[in-house]
């Protein structure tokens, strides 16, 4: 039953709000526009009461979940085209129309390394798409081809590229049309949206490929770090340049060494890279927090002994102190500096590497593609960029049973539980796992809080897009994207655009 002025409130329920915390709060929405509303200002300006009210019983109305890397889902993928437009579109149409039951209102659907022909017509169909019962399609995630073979996974090995020509390579396959400009992003109060791309993923390292970050980033395309055997110098510089992503965190990268922890090693990284560095010298007292000085290094030249005051080595001669790290050269790596091998201007204290922002990663939380400490360890490096995503293939659908399914020219899969492999081989070939199990997955495996793991499958990966003020938030004249939960983390109803799409009962 709709309201007859179209304002709906929300009563009795809890909000996840952007900062990770739940509030007992109500929510207005207006129906009509499919916007959230300013309580306080509607009511003032319209001298309106909402029309209908509705009791969530105690239940969570988070925002609805993104899914910004799907390859497919009920029985559809995303990246097999069979020459018939129709049944091409009639799939998408399938996937947004049944997303919904397990929370998503937005997805970025996601085509694997294809043969470069196919491209125009693939991207061309992956145009951003919504109807009043579906969720919404957000524009399209390119994995592939300029993607690492030595970690290409599932990826055809004769597709893959290299970039000699650097954008101008991008434009031949991706299509000039289809690079996202800023202003392409979702518009207005209407449900219009621009085309085109919203994701790369490609190798920094691959030939051609660093160049690119630039220029994509300024168009409004987020450049993810993936399928790559990049150094810690090489995506330290791909992310000073714009890259802003990780895709899929720990698989199809090189594992965390201590020595030269690569891409995974991002996560460490510190933001205060360009911070003076003022090494321990004769002169430097060491000072307390009360601001009291407690000790004065004595000079260098010879031994001296400990200042008094020590008992137990009061009486015996010690060496010079030796400075924390000497001062060293900047090394030669296109104007940047590892993380591993920081570098200083000779002669001075500070370090010559610029300041930076840490990328987004993505997680793909079901238990098998990262075990549940690797998990842990991660978010509790960086919780400000975690990304719940299910990297889903076709058989993705709550109701499907375990076996051997069908995948493309010829290869099959093999599902166990939420374990989906190639036949014949222990390759993972992405996952079957709902972005609603990964939200109470990740609770467990973390011992974060629900409103924290919620925030990771909308804000995070909204902010990470660009488009925190419509998607991913409950933010007055955001769209009236919701999914309402039980304090478990089930979904129980969806709504989209202010419509419910979706109920449990």
């Amino acid at each position: 039953m709709s309201s007859s002025n179209g304002l709906i409130c929300f009563t009795n329920c809890l909000l996840p709000l952007e900062d990770g915390s739940i509030v007992e709060r109500d929510l207005w929405i207006d129906e009509r526009r499919g916007v959230i509303v300013d309580a306080q200002k509607t009511f003032f300006l319209r001298k309106e009461r909402p029309a209908k009210v509705i009791d969530l019983e105690g239940n969570i109305l988070s925002p609805g979940f993104m899914d910004i890397q799907i390859n497919g889902a009920y029985g559809f993928d995303f990246s097999v085209y069979e020459g018939d437009d129709q049944v091409y579109s009639d799939g998408l149409r399938t996937v947004a129309e049944k997303i919904v039951e397990t929370g998503v209102t937005s997805l970025l659907p996601t085509t694997i390394t294809q043969e470069k022909s196919l491209y125009p017509k693939l991207l061309n169909l992956l145009r951003p798409y919504s109807s009043p019962n579906s969720a919404t399609l957000l524009g399209w995630h390119a994995e592939g081809p300029f993607i690492q073979y030595a970690k290409r996974g599932a990826h055809a090995p004769s597709f893959l590229l290299s970039a000699p020509n650097s954008m101008d390579s991008f434009k031949e396959v991706y299509g000039a049309e289809n690079l996202a400009d800023a202003e392409d992003w979702l518009m207005s109060d209407t449900h219009e949206r621009g085309l085109g791309i919203r994701v790369i993923t490609a190798a920094p390292e691959v030939d051609g490929v660093m160049s690119t970050i630039g220029p994509l980033a300024k168009s409004g395309v987020v450049f993810s770090i993936g399928h790559s055997i990049a150094s810690s110098a090489k995506a330290l510089e791909a992310v000073q340049k714009g890259a802003r992503l990780i895709t899929h965190l720990f698989n199809a990268m090189p594992q965390l060494h201590h020595r030269d922890p690569a891409i995974i090693g991002l996560l460490g990284a510190s933001p205060h890279l360009a911070t003076p560095f003022h090494p321990i010298t004769a002169q430097t007292p060491i000072v307390s927090r009360f601001g009291h000085e407690l000790y004065r290094a004595p000079s260098l030249k010879g031994q001296h002994a400990v200042p008094s005051g020590s008992e137990a080595l009061g009486d015996v001669d010690t060496p010079p102190m030796s400075p924390v790290r000497q001062p060293a050269a900047a090394p030669a790596m296109s104007g940047v500096a590892s993380p591993l091998d920081l570098g200083y201007e000779e002669g001075h204290g500070h370090m010559t590497t610029e300041p930076f922002q840490r990328p987004f990663y993505e997680l793909i939380v079901d238990g098998i593609h990262s075990h549940p400490n690797s998990v842990r360890l991660a978010y509790t490096a960086y919780p400000e960029g975690c990304i719940l995503i299910t990297d889903a293939m076709k058989i993705l659908d709550p109701s499907l049973k375990d076996g051997v399914h069908e995948w493309r020219d010829g290869q099959k899969f093999v599902k166990e539980g939420d374990k989906l492999y190639l036949e014949g081989t222990d390759t993972l070939a992405g996952s079957v796992v709902t972005l609603d199990k990964c939200v109470r997955n990740f609770v467990r495996f973390t011992g974060c809080s629900l409103g924290d793991a919620i925030k990771c499958a909308t804000y995070n990966p909204a902010k990470c897009l660009g488009i925190e003020n419509r998607k991913g938030t409950l933010r007055p004249g955001a769209d009236a994207d919701f999914v309402v939960l039980d304090r478990l983390g089930n979904v129980l109803h969806t709504w989209v655009g202010g419509k419910q799409v979706w109920s449990k009962q």
